[in-house]
């Protein structure tokens, strides 16, 4: 970087997105993001909170095993049992952090910990020397920071800093600051601590009032070096900084940020599809940098000036952030070679030619009914093959439905519950709800029915439809997809993946507790 000063990319989609409601990603997803955020070159990836289950611990585990370029962090509160179990999933790291926190602000502090601003000074330092037993890359967070005391948030930072913490992150918990005021916190910090030169200042900026972006790059330039955030902005309630945003906005305003970032932008819009089919999070058209109309135009004035001269109307080219790097159009008589040859570029590998095998089969099925199959129909492709090849109680065997003006509607299904054939039929106010109603009345789950969504995958009549749903059963919330060029179809297909996560015996819990 020359005269730049590194800014440091510390995504967090694996942790603290997958605290949005119905983002749980199981262990094989959150590998293949993690693969993506690695060629993407993100520096480091905090794959989870390994002390909140046994399945938490197993993927942090698998990502630090798998990533061999980027750091991989796992979260810990500051307690022995979470900083000695993120130790033991990290162990196999080629490059590990530990992520400690207490909160810091007086309403966390007397109403949720119901501790003294000492025993929770004594507590932090505690925490990063058990820490750099593990690692010598401590990261440690003064949750709740955004509303803490100036003077005691100094005192705390010097302490940890002392103790052996090589990043101290200052999160905006709640979103609840403003940039000239966030900014000017960051920079308060840097010049008041005395020991401050010796570690990376960091940021973690929530978007309860839609300023996270805003804010984390008011602290940039203010002497933050390390920027924490997520792709497409996930995250728990509003969400957390943008990935990309911050990125690009950094990248295209190097006449006012004195640093840049070692991010591969060619990959954000491919990180940012995976992720999305990933958790079923569609990405508004409107979305900065990743969403369809980013870099649209309709009017015919700015038609007109682009075609002139593109920098009339865009400040960074498409190509740059990937919309056009990984295009490749595959169709029904492309073959193997091709298909495997376009996997490997999206990042996405089988562990046996079975996998692969299945996998292409479904792309054949696919390709006699549309006419070209894009990256995006592959990513919904694979994530489907990759799904069925788990173990599923329940498996969608036929469809029938009946939709007619002036008739109810009605539908037919047959399942494969835990390996015995059912069928059973209901009608509905429309085709999917009939679906939906004759599969409930099969399975009897329970669950309630919170959201419905349907995104097209691509452009065009024959394009797939990609169904979200979103089941509640108590205090479980998981979010389920399909695609298909028939929506009906594919919203059987969402409602019975979400039924199969909602059965399945809860394997991890949702470490609300542990959000900075």
């Amino acid at each position: 970087m020359s005269d730049k000063d590194r800014l440091i990319i510390f995504d967090t989609t694996l942790r603290d997105g997958e605290q949005s409601p119905g983002a749980s990603m199981t262990k094989e997803e959150k590998l293949r993001i993690a693969g993506t955020l690695e060629r993407l070159r993100v520096d480091v990836i905090e794959a989870g909170f390994p002390i909140a289950s046994p399945g938490d611990f197993e993927a942090v585990q698998a990502v630090a095993q798998s990533v061999r370029e980027s750091t991989v962090c796992g979260l810990a509160r500051a307690l022995d049992k979470d900083i000695d179990r993120a130790g033991e999933a990290l162990a196999e790291a080629a490059s590990g952090r530990i992520h400690t926190f207490i909160a810091t602000s007086p309403i966390h502090m007397q109403r949720k910990l119901r501790m003294t601003p000492d025993q929770v000074l004594a507590q932090a330092v505690h925490a990063v020397k058990r820490a750099r037993r593990y690692t010598d890359d401590v990261e440690f967070s003064p949750e709740d920071a955004g509303r803490s005391e100036p003077d005691f948030l100094c005192r705390v930072i010097e302490a940890v800093i002392d103790a052996g913490a090589t990043t101290v992150n200052i999160p905006d918990t709640v979103g609840y600051n403003i940039p000239q005021q966030f900014g000017e916190l960051i920079r308060r910090l840097v010049e008041r601590v005395p020991n401050a030169h010796k570690a990376v200042f960091s940021v973690h900026c929530h978007n309860d009032l839609g300023l996270a972006t805003a804010n984390s790059l008011a602290a940039v330039l203010n002497g933050a070096r390390q920027v924490e955030c997520t792709i497409n902005g996930l995250g728990e309630r509003a969400g957390n900084a943008s990935l990309e945003e911050v990125v690009m906005a950094v990248r295209v305003r190097q006449d006012l940020f004195p640093c840049d970032t070692g991010i591969d932008t060619r990959q954000i819009v491919n990180c940012s599809r995976l992720v999305s089919n990933i958790t079923g999070f569609a990405v508004q058209p409107n979305k900065a940098i990743v969403g369809a109309n980013a870099f649209a135009h309709e009017a015919g004035i700015h038609q007109d000036g682009v075609l002139k001269h593109r920098e009339t109307y865009e400040i960074m080219r498409a190509e740059d952030v990937g919309w056009t790097h990984n295009r490749m159009v595959l169709g029904k008589h492309s073959g193997r070679n091709a298909f495997r040859a376009r996997l490997r570029e999206l990042g996405i590998a089988f562990e046996s030619e079975e996998e692969l095998n299945a996998a292409f089969a479904r792309f054949k099925v696919l390709a006699d009914k549309k006419h070209e199959i894009f990256d995006e129909d592959l990513q919904a492709l694979i994530s489907d093959t990759l799904f069925e090849s788990e173990q599923e109680r329940i498996k969608l065997l036929s469809l029938r439905v009946c939709s007619e003006t002036g008739e109810t509607p009605s539908a037919q299904v047959v399942l494969s519950i835990d390996g015995r054939e059912c069928s059973g039929e209901a009608e509905g106010g429309g085709p999917v709800d009939a679906t939906f109603k004759a599969i409930e009345g099969l399975v009897g789950s329970g669950s309630e029915l919170k959201l419905y969504s349907v995104n097209a995958i691509t452009g065009g009549t024959d394009a797939q439809g990609e169904v979200t749903v979103r089941l509640q059963k108590g205090a479980r919330i998981v979010n389920g997809q399909g695609a298909d060029t028939d929506i009906v179809i594919a919203s059987a297909k969402a409602y019975v993946n979400g039924l199969n996560k909602i059965l399945e015996p809860e394997a991890r819990a949702h470490p609300q507790q542990g959000d900075v």
